[in-house]
Parts: C-alpha cells; structure tokens; sequence
C-alpha cells in the first residue's frame, strides 16, 4: 500500500516540473524568417519571384520601418558626432527626417529596413525595423542591439529582434559622453550575418 504523503509529494513533483516545462517553452522567442533590403524598390522587385511576400507587404513594411525610424531613431548634438557614429554623409537633421522638429538635432539616415514574417505559416509580413550604417561598415538596427554584415539578405532571428525601440522624440540627444559613455552607438550588439 502506498503512503498517502508519498503519492502526494510525487504528485506535486510532477506538477512542479510540468510547470517549469512550461514556463520555459513560454520564454523562449518565437523564430522569424527576417529579410533585410537596402530600398523599397529591392523588396519590390523580390516580391515578384516570392510566394511569401507581396509589393504590399514590401510597402507596408518599409511604412512601418519609416516611422520607427522617426520616432526611435538615434539623435545627436551635432552633425560631427553622428557621423563618428555612423559615417560621413550618412545623417541628416531631424527637420528633414520627420518633417519638423529641430534642425539643430540630427539623426542617421535609413540605410535599408529588415523585414520579417512569422515562421508560423502566417503569410504576410510581421514587423519590420530601420537599418542603419556603422562605424565597422556594417548595420544596425534603432535601439542598436543588434548589428548586420549588410542590408541585403535573409536568415532567421529571434523575434525579440523586432521589439519597438524606445521613442527618442523629446527627449536630450546624445552627446560624446553619453555615446562615450555606452561604447558608441550599437557598440553592445551581438553581430548577425545574412545569408543570399
């Protein structure tokens, strides 16, 4: 005969490491199969030979990708600071970028969003996020976690990487020693390779 206390403790054994089962799979960020394109018209034209894409996707993600880019996008004191961080010629001032704000603000130019769709059949685009030019001839993406050897390709990534940055608008650009202060922009990003 079994003891009353022993089955009960086995019992919630199993249902302590039922538990832990399930909240381990509920961590764990679900895959996507993510693009990245340079312009608008590259996604476009990889549309037209995609099963998994559309020319309305492309739009709709690369809307998307603009404004993320206007609202999360790194700003800066100065011109010279953001291209320390992002290379000559490659910003332009916050005026231009949003179609307001400050012209004393500037903020790197998009160099190319990353696409990505849900690897869980769902057709259609699932987030998207602006690419930027750094310093080590690769990119980056807004919040600066992450960097790519190019913005042009595929592979597949967590879908953590497609989090909303934080908003930038309104709030003190950097300065050389806040970006001194965190490495650089992008300085803490692990770095991603895309394959053709």
């Amino acid at each position: 005969m079994t003891h009353p206390k022993r089955k009960r403790s086995r019992t919630v054994a199993v249902g302590i490491l039922g538990a832990a089962s399930f909240a381990l799979a509920g961590c764990r960020d679900e895959q996507v199969t993510a693009q990245a394109f340079p312009d608008l018209q590259s996604c476009r034209d990889a549309s037209i030979a995609s099963a998994e894409m559309s020319a309305s996707d492309c739009d709709a993600a690369f809307a998307q990708a603009q404004e993320l880019h206007v609202q999360s996008a790194p700003r800066y004191d100065s011109r010279e600071l953001c291209e320390e961080e992002h290379g000559e010629g490659s910003c332009g001032t916050e005026a231009q970028a949003a179609g307001g704000g400050s012209g004393s603000i500037f903020m790197p130019l998009m160099m190319g969003y990353l696409l990505g769709n849900m690897m869980s059949g769902r057709n259609g685009f699932a987030a998207s996020q602006p690419l930027y030019r750094n310093l080590q001839g690769g990119f980056t993406n807004a919040s600066g976690t992450s960097t790519f050897s190019t913005n042009a390709g595929r592979g597949n990534m967590s879908s953590s990487q497609f989090r909303t940055p934080p908003t930038t608008v309104g709030k003190a650009p950097l300065t050389p020693a806040t970006v001194s202060s965190r490495g650089g922009f992008g300085g803490s990003g692990g770095s991603r390779m895309f394959g053709g």
